[in-house]
């Protein structure tokens, strides 16, 4: 009896033993598990190669030209930045002065200037249409930033004019590099500004001053063109006539060509 009672008691505790998980050999169940995940990986097929079809040629890429493009901006970027930071100079300057005087100006002379300068441009009419729409945008309290705009505007023409003047001058005296010019400044002016303002942003930092180079880069071709337009419009007898009187490259370009080139210039302009 006492032998019953004594294996009914050790019962319960081999069964527990049995239970427990024997020591060392628990860990190795989550290696054996990854080691059959591993070779299950390794086991897979390999991926096959993409077969050329006739069919559907452009399933995949074959000019990776937006990469390209990256890498193209990101090495300019690098190399050239400190280049255009010394470009960002001077605009940044011009377009700061151009503020400080806008902003300094009362308003009511300000109006009052630029309306008499819209009606010696161009008549009474657009005279009388700035002052109402300067007042317009003074009482709804955007004078300030009319303003910025207005100088951002101004120091983009100033650019414009300087650069496109004599780029046009020369593309007209050339009629070879006019050739070549005229593409690139056909893709200045049908490119959307934002396709380019991102690169530019990239190289002249955020600010003004990026908006300043969208804009120059928008409003050059333009300039450019009337001023080939206007050149190439003045009459061949009165430059044989200015010849003949003895007048040097220098005055036929300052005395005739221009001065006649003008009025294409700013009157389609």
């Amino acid at each position: 009896m006492a032998d019953q009672t004594q294996s009914m008691g050790s019962a319960p505790s081999t069964d527990s033993a049995r239970r427990l998980p024997t020591p060392g050999v628990a860990p190795l169940l989550p290696r054996r598990a990854k080691w059959r995940r591993a070779d299950w990986l390794h086991s897979a097929p390999a991926p096959q190669p993409e077969q050329f079809n006739i069919m559907d040629p452009f399933h995949k890429t074959l000019i990776p030209l937006d990469s390209w493009v990256t890498h193209a901006i990101d090495w300019i970027v690098l190399h050239f930045r400190p280049l255009f930071q010394g470009i960002r100079v001077p605009i940044d300057y011009i377009l700061s002065a151009f503020q400080q005087l806008l902003l300094g100006m009362p308003a009511p002379v300000a109006i009052i200037v630029f309306a008499l300068i819209a009606w010696q441009i161009s008549s009474l009419g657009m005279g009388v249409a700035t002052l109402v729409s300067l007042i317009a945008i003074g009482a709804i309290g955007a004078w300030s930033q009319a303003m910025v705009t207005l100088a951002l505007v101004l120091t983009a023409l100033l650019f414009c004019m300087v650069i496109g003047l004599p780029l046009g001058i020369w593309l007209a005296r050339s009629p070879r590099a006019a050739k070549i010019i005229r593409p690139l400044l056909d893709a200045m002016q049908t490119t959307p500004a934002f396709v380019y303002l991102v690169p530019i942003v990239m190289l002249f930092g955020i600010g003004n001053v990026p908006g300043v180079v969208v804009t120059i880069i928008f409003a050059l071709p333009p300039i450019v063109r009337l001023t080939i337009l206007g050149i190439n419009q003045v009459p061949a007898d009165l430059i044989e006539a200015s010849r003949s009187f003895g007048a040097s490259p220098r005055q036929l370009l300052f005395k005739v060509q221009l001065p006649l080139a003008m009025p294409t210039d700013y009157g389609r302009g």
